[in-house]
Formats: structure tokens, C-alpha cells, sequence
């Protein structure tokens, strides 16, 4: 029988892989409580916000929009804090890293959106210690919006807040959802190589964003309105696929602009 010195990386990082999916499973009750949330957003003909710095954009994109996905979602990404393809330079991740720590620009993103009580959001923060992810979630609470965060734990845990008071993303949360990324999210351990590779956050957060999206759909449609979705057309024929994009669209064109047309009053 293996054990775990006779596994090479890839099968090391897939049983890792295997156990974030029983920790995302494990969640089943607050991940349908979200779900609640963000349908009950949607059904309103309100918005659910979500924001991530980082890495973290990548759950962004994955809930809306994208296959297999439908509007009721504003996807709030900074470009300042999320492009990663310069590295060093103009646009390099040492100023996207000094940027999400930034106290103040959590009210000026927000400062763009009418929020009423009848959203919802979902931040995104694999250590729950960012500053904007921090007072994104705080000024959402203030304005009596549930807030649902998506953070590594054990991560979280060990992380330091930037914030003087030390509170964290989940201080601010209605509800925590685990990715089960270890802390430091690296999760394989090479021989001879001192610090771990291979992260699993990413994996944990979109098992979690897919879990949520097919739990709202089922509410959406149980509610007699079933959602747009994204289809491709190898699914559901050229003329359909183009014809669902289209309405797709429109559909989240209009909950946007719900959100502008007051502001300023």
C-alpha cells in the first residue's frame, strides 16, 4: 500500500483535490443558505455584488459570465488589483499588492452603485486579511446587505489583517464558505525543495461558486423564472445559443442599470 512519499506531485495534488471537494460537501446547509440569499436578490429584480482582489477574480468570473451561467450578478473587478500578466514594471503585482491594502478605495468602488437592502454579495479573499476585502464586506453590512465570504480557513487563521483593529473578512461576514485550501494554499510538498508549490484555493472557491450556481438556478426555476444560461452551441444549436446570449445580456444590461440611475439623489 502508497503512502504519501510514494505518490508523485500530480497524484499528491489530486487527493489534496479530492478532499477540498468533502470539505466544500461538508458545507451543503450554508451553501443552500447562500443560495437563498442570492436567489431572493434575483427574484426581487435586485443584484448580488461580488468582488475579489488577486487571484480571487478568478471565482468572479466564474459565477457570471461565462457557460453554464446566467445574469443577477455584478462582477466588481479592479483592474489595478487583478492584472498579473506584467509581473514587475508599470502594472506589476507589487503595486496590485499595495493597492488592495489601500484604506478608502472599498467606498470609492462602491461610491458607483446604488446598494439597496435587497441585494446580497459574495467577497472573495483567500485570508480574509485584505484591506479593500475587508471594508468591501463592512460597507455592505452597514448598508444592510447580507454578506457571503469565500475565504481558505486555515488560511484566514494564520493570515494578519491589515487593518489596525485586526478584523478580518469573516468579522464582517452573514456567512463563511471554505475553499479547505491549506495555509500558505500551496497544498504538495517536494523533497529537497524547502517551501510547498501547487495552490488549492482556486479549486475549493469554484467548486463553491459552482455549488451556489446550480442552487440558485433550482430556486430561480422553482419560482417560475427560470434564468438565461449561457449555452453553447454545440448544446443547443447556433440559432438558440445566439438567442439566449442576447437575452442574457439585455437581462443583466437592465439589473445594472438599476443601479446607477439614482445615484447622486
Amino acid at each position: 500500500m502508497k503512502t504519501m512519499k510514494d505518490f508523485s506531485p500530480s497524484e499528491t495534488y489530486l487527493n489534496k483535490c479530492r478532499e477540498l471537494v468533502n470539505t466544500v460537501e461538508a458545507q451543503s446547509e450554508n451553501i443552500r443558505k447562500a443560495a437563498d440569499w442570492f436567489a431572493e436578490s434575483i427574484l426581487q429584480n435586485r443584484i448580488v455584488h461580488l468582488f475579489g482582489s488577486g487571484h480571487s477574480r478568478i471565482m468572479v468570473e466564474e459565477m457570471w459570465p461565462r457557460y453554464g451561467s446566467f445574469p443577477g450578478f455584478n462582477p466588481i473587478v479592479e483592474l489595478s488589483m487583478t492584472f498579473h500578466n506584467s509581473v514587475v514594471g508599470a502594472n506589476g503585482q507589487r503595486q496590485a499588492m499595495f493597492i488592495e491594502n489601500v484604506s478608502g478605495l472599498a467606498e470609492r468602488i462602491l461610491r458607483n452603485f446604488d446598494i439597496k437592502t435587497g441585494d446580497s454579495a459574495l467577497i472573495i479573499s483567500s485570508g480574509g486579511s485584505s484591506r479593500v476585502a475587508i471594508e468591501m464586506a463592512e460597507l455592505f453590512q452597514k448598508k444592510q446587505v447580507k454578506v457571503v465570504s469565500i475565504v481558505s480557513l486555515s488560511h484566514a487563521k494564520t493570515s494578519t489583517s491589515k487593518r489596525e483593529d485586526g478584523k478580518k473578512l469573516m468579522d464582517f461576514s452573514d456567512l463563511v464558505l471554505d475553499t479547505g485550501a491549506p495555509s500558505g494554499d500551496a497544498m504538495v510538498k517536494i523533497p529537497g525543495l524547502e517551501t510547498p508549490v501547487s495552490p488549492g484555493s482556486s479549486i475549493g472557491g469554484i467548486l463553491l461558486i459552482n455549488s451556489l450556481k446550480g442552487e440558485i438556478a433550482l430556486r430561480l426555476t422553482e419560482n417560475n423564472t427560470p434564468p438565461p444560461v449561457l449555452t453553447a452551441p454545440s448544446v443547443i444549436g447556433a440559432e438558440k445559443s445566439v438567442e439566449i446570449f442576447e437575452k442574457a445580456y439585455d437581462e443583466h444590461a437592465r439589473r445594472i442599470s438599476e443601479l446607477y440611475k439614482n445615484l447622486g439623489n
